[in-house]
């Protein structure tokens, strides 16, 4: 296995947190540099073929301040894991074959968003709101339907879409419709990779030869889509399609020799991808399990103090994964006293 490498010289722990401007024209060049300092071939002459599928690695989850900024409970979490994730693609630059960065992609009338719903007193829930199917039902809360023309919708289908939506999400044991803060708005900068990641993954696909697979994720109106692989809810009310399952991603990670998965929110799209990812292999590829491997040290859970706190819920789904047959990892560990 390619051994461990130095932090090249750009890299600054001390900016994970921050917002700027990748020097694209610099990075590369530094990156073929490196790439020739350190011997590191194209992954077209990888052995062992490794995917990283950074779940979601965006300003507005990963930077303090911005929409969703998943602090965990140490309040610094996402910079914290993403220091960690920045160091362990530098470090492993010639272990990683490729990367698949999610983007969780939104708009202002979606499912989840305050705009979508209102009250007898025209009022939006607030943040963090959960929505049951007995206050759908009671008329707690409506479909807003000043928005129904701009997004091609009849209310009263919608109305009764909310009803079939609440009720499926509690029959699969999915979370409860949850309001969350306006997040991931395609074309604003919290929808953008958080800078030392980018940067980090463009240096690899500069010194590797490796074009990231990015892969969108979120913007179906009418459901939730914490993860990368399938929406919360597939199908409406009468049958018909509302999201589609990501069979793409999932036939290319098949063809990995390990998947490893960091990003946030663990207690969210974290664990959803990878419950997911499970539910298919356990179908489709059972001795596939085994090649996973969750890097708990790159991802935090919800914590919104005084509100919720989702970091039990976590745990206990990641050491659900672990008896299922993936590993759980820490990406400070040197990766070939895990990596098989």
């Amino acid at each position: 296995m390619q051994r461990s490498l130095p932090l090249p010289p750009h890299y600054d722990p001390a900016r994970v947190g921050q917002v700027w401007r990748v020097s694209y024209a610099q990075r590369a060049a530094e990156a073929e540099a490196w790439a020739q300092r350190h011997g590191l071939q194209p992954v077209l002459h990888d052995q062992q073929r490794v995917a990283l599928l950074a779940v979601d690695v965006q300003n507005t989850f990963c930077i303090p301040d911005f929409e969703l900024f998943v602090g965990g409970r140490s309040g610094n979490g996402a910079v914290e894991d993403n220091q960690r994730l920045c160091e362990f693609i530098y470090r492993n630059l010639g272990v990683i074959t490729q990367v698949f960065p999610t983007l969780d992609t939104h708009s202002a009338a979606q499912i989840f968003h305050p705009i979508f719903f209102t009250n007898a007193a025209g009022q939006h829930p607030a943040p963090y709101t959960l929505i049951t199917a007995d206050e759908i039902e009671s008329g707690v809360w409506r479909f807003n339907a000043a928005m129904a023309a701009t997004l091609g919708l009849e209310p009263d289908y919608v109305q009764d879409y909310l009803l079939h939506y609440t009720r499926t999400l509690t029959t699969a044991g999915h979370y409860a419709l949850t309001v969350w803060p306006y997040h991931a708005m395609l074309g604003g900068i919290g929808h953008a990779l958080a800078p030392a990641f980018e940067e980090a993954i463009f240096f690899h696909s500069i010194a590797r030869c490796s074009q990231p697979d990015f892969q969108i994720k979120g913007n179906a109106v009418l459901t939730e889509n914490y993860s990368a692989l399938g929406p919360e809810v597939k199908y409406d009310q009468d049958g018909r399609p509302i999201g589609v399952f990501n069979r793409a991603l999932l036939d290319k990670l098949l063809t990995f020799d390990a998947v490893l998965v960091a990003g946030q929110a663990k207690s969210h799209c974290v664990a959803w991808t990878v419950q997911d990812l499970l539910d298919a292999l356990m179908a489709e590829a059972p001795d596939a399990i085994g090649r996973v491997y969750l890097l708990t040290d790159c991802m935090s859970p919800v914590v919104a103090p005084g509100v919720i706190d989702y970091t039990e819920i976590a745990d206990a789904a990641f050491a659900r994964f672990a008896a299922a047959g993936m590993h759980l990892v820490r990406s400070v560990d040197p990766i070939d006293s895990w990596l098989r």
